[in-house]
Protein backbone atom coordinates (compact mmCIF):
# COMPACT_ATOMS: atom_id res chain seq x y z
CA UNK A 1 0.00 0.00 0.00
CA UNK A 2 1.39 3.31 -1.47
CA UNK A 3 1.84 5.22 1.82
CA UNK A 4 2.63 9.18 0.57
CA UNK A 5 -0.44 11.07 2.13
CA UNK A 6 -3.44 10.47 4.32
CA UNK A 7 -6.30 11.63 2.68
CA UNK A 8 -9.98 12.34 4.03
CA UNK A 9 -12.67 13.58 1.59
CA UNK A 10 -16.08 14.89 3.09
CA UNK A 11 -15.95 12.37 5.81
CA UNK A 12 -19.65 11.96 7.79
CA UNK A 13 -20.26 9.39 10.16
CA UNK A 14 -23.12 9.09 13.03
CA UNK A 15 -23.03 6.99 15.98
CA UNK A 16 -26.21 4.10 16.29
CA UNK A 17 -27.63 6.32 19.08
CA UNK A 18 -28.31 9.16 16.18
CA UNK A 19 -24.96 11.52 17.11
CA UNK A 20 -23.86 13.37 13.97
CA UNK A 21 -19.86 13.33 15.04
CA UNK A 22 -18.31 14.33 11.78
CA UNK A 23 -20.08 16.12 9.31
CA UNK A 24 -17.89 16.36 5.92
CA UNK A 25 -14.36 16.34 6.87
CA UNK A 26 -11.26 17.24 4.36
CA UNK A 27 -8.01 16.66 4.74
CA UNK A 28 -4.47 16.22 2.95
CA UNK A 29 -1.51 15.13 4.57
CA UNK A 30 1.56 14.58 3.23
CA UNK A 31 4.02 11.85 3.98
CA UNK A 32 6.78 12.68 6.49
CA UNK A 33 4.50 15.72 8.47
CA UNK A 34 3.06 16.04 11.50
CA UNK A 35 -0.28 17.41 12.15
CA UNK A 36 -2.11 17.72 15.31
CA UNK A 37 -5.84 17.65 15.17
CA UNK A 38 -7.22 20.38 18.07
CA UNK A 39 -10.37 21.42 19.21
CA UNK A 40 -12.96 21.29 22.21
CA UNK A 41 -13.96 18.14 24.15
CA UNK A 42 -16.72 16.67 21.36
CA UNK A 43 -15.34 18.25 18.37
CA UNK A 44 -14.61 14.42 16.46
CA UNK A 45 -11.13 14.83 17.16
CA UNK A 46 -11.17 10.94 18.34
CA UNK A 47 -13.72 9.33 16.11
CA UNK A 48 -11.65 11.11 13.60
CA UNK A 49 -8.70 8.74 14.14
CA UNK A 50 -10.75 5.66 14.03
CA UNK A 51 -11.56 5.81 10.92
CA UNK A 52 -7.67 6.36 9.70
CA UNK A 53 -7.08 2.47 9.73
CA UNK A 54 -10.66 1.11 9.60
CA UNK A 55 -11.54 0.98 13.17
CA UNK A 56 -14.80 2.68 12.07
CA UNK A 57 -16.58 2.91 8.91
CA UNK A 58 -17.64 6.29 7.33
CA UNK A 59 -21.36 7.06 7.13
CA UNK A 60 -20.29 9.04 3.85
CA UNK A 61 -17.41 9.87 1.97
CA UNK A 62 -13.80 8.17 2.21
CA UNK A 63 -10.57 7.85 3.61
CA UNK A 64 -7.87 7.20 1.22
CA UNK A 65 -4.27 5.99 2.31
CA UNK A 66 -2.07 6.90 -0.57
CA UNK A 67 -3.93 5.99 -3.83
CA UNK A 68 -5.59 3.43 -1.93
CA UNK A 69 -9.45 3.66 -0.51
CA UNK A 70 -10.08 2.77 3.18
CA UNK A 71 -12.65 -0.18 3.32
CA UNK A 72 -13.24 -3.30 4.72
CA UNK A 73 -11.10 -4.72 1.98
CA UNK A 74 -8.07 -2.83 2.44
CA UNK A 75 -8.00 -2.56 5.83
CA UNK A 76 -5.89 -5.40 7.18
CA UNK A 77 -3.06 -3.31 4.86
CA UNK A 78 -3.96 0.18 5.96
CA UNK A 79 -3.80 -1.12 9.94
CA UNK A 80 0.13 -2.25 8.94
CA UNK A 81 0.65 1.13 7.19
CA UNK A 82 -1.16 3.02 9.93
CA UNK A 83 -0.34 2.22 13.60
CA UNK A 84 -2.79 3.45 16.39
CA UNK A 85 -1.35 4.45 19.72
CA UNK A 86 -4.58 4.88 22.01
CA UNK A 87 -5.16 7.81 24.68
CA UNK A 88 -5.22 4.82 27.54
CA UNK A 89 -2.49 2.50 27.36
CA UNK A 90 -3.85 -0.12 29.46
CA UNK A 91 -6.53 -0.80 25.84
CA UNK A 92 -3.46 -1.48 24.17
CA UNK A 93 -1.50 -3.35 27.26
CA UNK A 94 -3.31 -6.98 27.93
CA UNK A 95 -0.79 -9.57 27.88
CA UNK A 96 1.30 -11.48 30.68
CA UNK A 97 4.52 -9.24 29.82
CA UNK A 98 5.78 -6.56 28.35
CA UNK A 99 7.47 -9.07 25.28
CA UNK A 100 3.95 -10.43 24.98
CA UNK A 101 2.34 -7.38 24.09
CA UNK A 102 5.20 -6.12 21.90
CA UNK A 103 4.93 -9.12 20.04
CA UNK A 104 1.65 -10.04 19.85
CA UNK A 105 1.17 -7.61 16.69
CA UNK A 106 4.16 -9.10 14.79
CA UNK A 107 3.07 -12.69 15.66
CA UNK A 108 -0.64 -12.42 14.50
CA UNK A 109 0.90 -11.06 11.24
CA UNK A 110 2.09 -14.37 10.77
CA UNK A 111 6.04 -13.67 10.81
CA UNK A 112 8.22 -16.26 11.80
CA UNK A 113 9.88 -16.26 15.14
CA UNK A 114 13.28 -14.64 14.35
CA UNK A 115 11.66 -11.54 13.16
CA UNK A 116 8.99 -11.03 15.72
CA UNK A 117 12.39 -11.34 18.08
CA UNK A 118 13.95 -8.92 15.77
CA UNK A 119 11.16 -6.28 16.04
CA UNK A 120 10.23 -6.84 19.55
CA UNK A 121 13.76 -5.56 20.50
CA UNK A 122 14.39 -2.82 18.41
CA UNK A 123 10.91 -1.41 19.19
CA UNK A 124 11.68 -1.85 22.98
CA UNK A 125 15.36 -0.42 22.96
CA UNK A 126 13.78 2.64 20.55
CA UNK A 127 11.48 3.76 23.38
CA UNK A 128 14.13 2.53 26.18
CA UNK A 129 12.37 -0.13 27.36
CA UNK A 130 13.75 -3.17 26.73
CA UNK A 131 14.78 -3.41 30.33
CA UNK A 132 11.20 -4.12 31.03
CA UNK A 133 10.29 -6.95 28.37
CA UNK A 134 9.26 -9.66 31.25
CA UNK A 135 7.74 -7.09 33.85
CA UNK A 136 3.26 -7.27 33.32
CA UNK A 137 2.25 -4.42 31.88
CA UNK A 138 -0.17 -3.83 34.54
CA UNK A 139 3.33 -2.91 36.73
CA UNK A 140 4.32 -0.03 35.01
CA UNK A 141 4.16 3.87 35.74
CA UNK A 142 1.95 5.41 33.28
CA UNK A 143 4.97 6.98 31.44
CA UNK A 144 6.01 3.58 30.77
CA UNK A 145 2.84 2.23 29.89
CA UNK A 146 2.50 5.07 27.29
CA UNK A 147 6.40 3.91 25.86
CA UNK A 148 5.55 0.16 25.72
CA UNK A 149 2.25 1.17 23.36
CA UNK A 150 4.61 3.15 21.30
CA UNK A 151 6.81 -0.02 21.23
CA UNK A 152 3.67 -1.94 20.06
CA UNK A 153 2.81 -0.20 17.20
CA UNK A 154 6.55 0.75 16.10
CA UNK A 155 6.54 -3.48 15.89
CA UNK A 156 4.15 -3.06 13.22
CA UNK A 157 6.87 -1.06 11.29
CA UNK A 158 3.66 1.30 10.12
CA UNK A 159 4.75 4.04 7.80
CA UNK A 160 1.88 6.83 9.70
CA UNK A 161 1.87 7.01 13.79
CA UNK A 162 -1.65 7.99 14.84
CA UNK A 163 -2.05 8.93 18.29
CA UNK A 164 -4.77 10.71 20.87
CA UNK A 165 -3.86 12.37 23.87
CA UNK A 166 -0.39 11.47 23.87
CA UNK A 167 0.74 13.57 26.67
CA UNK A 168 -2.24 12.59 28.99
CA UNK A 169 -1.97 11.20 32.81
CA UNK A 170 1.96 11.84 31.95
CA UNK A 171 4.25 14.08 35.05
CA UNK A 172 6.22 16.63 33.41
CA UNK A 173 9.64 14.10 33.15
CA UNK A 174 7.44 11.65 31.16
CA UNK A 175 6.15 14.01 28.94
CA UNK A 176 9.74 15.83 27.83
CA UNK A 177 10.71 12.04 27.53
CA UNK A 178 7.68 11.52 25.26
CA UNK A 179 8.09 14.67 23.07
CA UNK A 180 12.26 13.71 22.94
CA UNK A 181 10.88 10.27 21.52
CA UNK A 182 8.53 11.88 18.91
CA UNK A 183 10.62 14.31 17.96
CA UNK A 184 13.14 11.14 16.79
CA UNK A 185 10.48 9.53 14.60
CA UNK A 186 10.59 10.41 10.33
CA UNK A 187 7.15 8.92 10.61
CA UNK A 188 4.21 10.76 9.41
CA UNK A 189 2.46 11.80 12.85
CA UNK A 190 -1.32 12.69 12.83
CA UNK A 191 -1.84 13.50 17.18
CA UNK A 192 -5.53 14.56 18.39
CA UNK A 193 -4.04 16.62 21.49
CA UNK A 194 -5.38 19.33 24.28
CA UNK A 195 -1.58 19.58 24.83
CA UNK A 196 -0.35 22.93 22.87
CA UNK A 197 2.98 23.59 24.10
CA UNK A 198 3.48 20.21 22.88
CA UNK A 199 2.02 20.55 19.46
CA UNK A 200 4.18 23.76 19.07
CA UNK A 201 7.06 21.52 19.74
CA UNK A 202 6.33 18.43 17.42
CA UNK A 203 3.56 19.45 14.57
CA UNK A 204 4.39 21.72 11.42
CA UNK A 205 0.56 22.47 10.97
CA UNK A 206 -2.84 22.48 13.04
CA UNK A 207 -6.37 21.77 12.00
CA UNK A 208 -8.79 22.91 14.51
CA UNK A 209 -11.96 20.82 14.60
CA UNK A 210 -15.52 22.05 16.06
CA UNK A 211 -18.64 20.37 15.59
CA UNK A 212 -17.66 17.60 13.45
CA UNK A 213 -16.35 20.03 11.12
CA UNK A 214 -13.01 21.16 9.91
CA UNK A 215 -12.91 25.40 10.99
CA UNK A 216 -9.55 26.15 10.37
CA UNK A 217 -5.88 24.40 9.39
CA UNK A 218 -2.49 26.02 8.68
CA UNK A 219 0.75 26.49 9.79
CA UNK A 220 1.05 25.68 13.84
CA UNK A 221 2.41 29.12 14.59
CA UNK A 222 -0.24 31.31 12.95
CA UNK A 223 -3.01 28.77 14.21
CA UNK A 224 -2.36 28.64 17.86
CA UNK A 225 -0.97 32.41 18.04
CA UNK A 226 -4.59 33.37 17.00
CA UNK A 227 -5.98 33.69 20.48
CA UNK A 228 -9.51 35.00 19.09
CA UNK A 229 -9.58 31.11 17.50
CA UNK A 230 -8.49 29.45 19.98
CA UNK A 231 -10.89 31.18 22.68
CA UNK A 232 -13.79 30.24 20.40
CA UNK A 233 -13.49 26.65 20.02
CA UNK A 234 -12.30 25.58 23.87
CA UNK A 235 -8.45 26.22 23.29
CA UNK A 236 -5.99 28.80 24.62
CA UNK A 237 -3.00 30.45 23.23
CA UNK A 238 0.02 28.42 24.65
CA UNK A 239 1.84 30.59 26.71
CA UNK A 240 5.60 29.53 24.62
CA UNK A 241 3.88 31.56 21.88
CA UNK A 242 3.18 34.65 24.07
CA UNK A 243 6.40 36.46 22.70
CA UNK A 244 5.44 35.48 19.00
CA UNK A 245 4.32 38.94 17.23
CA UNK A 246 0.39 37.88 16.08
Amino acid sequence: MSHHIVEVRDLCFSYPDGVEALKGVSFRILHGESVALVGANGAGKSTLLLHLNGYLTPTRGEVRIGDVPLTRATAVAARRAVGMVFQDPDDQLFMPTVFEDVAFGPLNAGLPPDEVERRVALALERVGMVHLKNRPPYKLSAGEKRAVAIATVLAMAPDILVMDEPSSHLDPRGRRRLIGLLKSFAHTKIIATHDLELVVEICSRVIVLAGGKVVAEGPTVEMLNDECLMLAHGLERPLSLSRVPR
